[in-house]
């Protein structure tokens, strides 16, 4: 099994924290409060733990499990101790109204986390498309992109040892339109569907 360290103490970092333990993970959070990383780690336990603020993370994998406007900010106040990981963005910049993205130009969070990232570093788009409530009691599809086929390799062994099945979209420029995918889950959960539990995925068939 693979060495996750979670960069953030929330509800997505939690749920994934719990499922990344129980598929036999080792898991390391890190957040700006150590009480809240301490109390986190705690709750996941086998053995979880954590770690400074801004030191190197000992996960392979690297979540950054935050809101999107911090993400490239704490990427790059990490600098060089993500030198070498392999860092996850599962981050949804919506707008204002839920109905858009924040940014206007065709990048993405992940794409700006590649800007911004050190040497050897290698950016993964992953797990923005799913709701919490979903990811903690279903078993949707999970869709991927990212430019490093070893990264994405290694992200998709993550996502299957949770249960999940990891659907690779593509290159890092793919991270758009997974943002973009998210924005529709919010338009399906306002409207045609009318409730949060459900997922997007895919459904292959056969002549």
């Amino acid at each position: 099994m693979g060495s996750i360290t979670l960069i953030g103490t929330g509800n997505m970092a939690r749920t994934i924290g719990t499922l990344a333990v129980a598929g036999g993970n080792t898991v390391e959070v890190m957040g700006r409060d150590q009480s809240k990383a301490d109390d986190l780690a705690k709750a996941l336990g086998r053995g979880s733990t954590t770690g400074k603020w801004g030191a190197v993370p000992t996960g392979d994998i690297v979540i950054t499990a935050l809101l999107y406007d911090g993400v490239v900010p704490v990427v790059t106040e990490y600098g060089d101790a993500l030198a070498g990981k392999v860092i996850v963005d599962i981050s949804n910049p919506f707008n204002a109204t839920f109905d858009g993205l924040a940014h206007s130009e065709e990048t993405s969070i992940a794409q700006e986390v590649a800007k911004v990232a050190p040497a050897g570093a290698s950016v993964v788009k992953a797990f923005n498309t799913i709701f919490r409530d979903v990811l903690e009691q279903g078993r949707p599809d999970v869709f991927i992109a990212g430019d490093n086929v070893q990264a994405k390799a290694a992200v998709a062994a993550f996502i299957q040892s949770l249960g999940l099945r990891p659907l690779d979209a593509g290159s890092l420029k793919m991270a758009h339109w997974l943002e973009g995918m998210g924005v529709v889950t919010m338009g399906l959960a306002a409207n045609g569907v009318g409730h949060w539990n459900f997922a997007l995925g895919i459904n292959e068939f056969t002549a």
